[in-house]
């Protein structure tokens, strides 16, 4: 049986290639979630239910959390195009603010375009997998941050925090 990597990646092109030089993971035994961004807004949720089932179905053995840093694309200010949606948006920030745990984040500006420090988004999101009740403790979890600067890529792992999360 092929023991597998999972990558929970940004949808920034071209990582592949970087990324199995730094894993030495061949690319037959990588597997990829690609998303906005890498953070796994709730423990129960989509993302999380796809590493889980990866983990199970794939025999996953082996997690990165791989965020970017420099991207080519500078991020969107999604609330900026829906301003013909002010009372919605407002709204919405009421509930944000006032009926967690159902909506994850302070406000919806946070929600739609996640946390600017990507280091900490990854070591959330590494310590939600690692701690997660359906995730086995054989599993490895690591955070890796992709700087693209000028077209040059480098890779730094994410010191990941030792506090075991609440999970709701």
């Amino acid at each position: 049986m092929n023991k597998k990597a999972l990558f929970l990646t940004d949808i920034e092109d071209g990582l592949a290639p970087i990324i199995q030089e730094v894993t030495n993971i061949r690319s037959e035994n990588m597997l990829t979630i690609k998303s906005y961004g890498t953070d796994i807004s709730h423990p129960y949720g989509d993302i999380m239910r796809s590493v889980i089932i990866a983990i199970y179905q794939e025999n996953v053995e082996e997690i990165f959390v791989i965020g970017t840093k420099g991207k080519r694309n500078s991020k969107v200010n999604v609330l900026t195009q829906l301003e013909a949606m002010k009372d919605k948006i407002q709204t919405l920030d009421y509930l944000f603010q006032n009926s967690r745990p159902e909506f994850s984040g302070g406000t919806l500006d946070e929600w739609l375009n996640g946390k600017e420090n990507g280091s900490g988004s990854i070591e959330k999101s590494v310590d939600i997998i690692r701690h997660h009740p359906l995730v086995p403790s054989y599993v490895k979890v690591r955070g890796l941050l992709v700087n693209n600067k000028d077209g040059k890529f480098s890779i730094v792992e994410v010191p990941v925090n030792k506090t075991v999360p609440t999970l709701s």
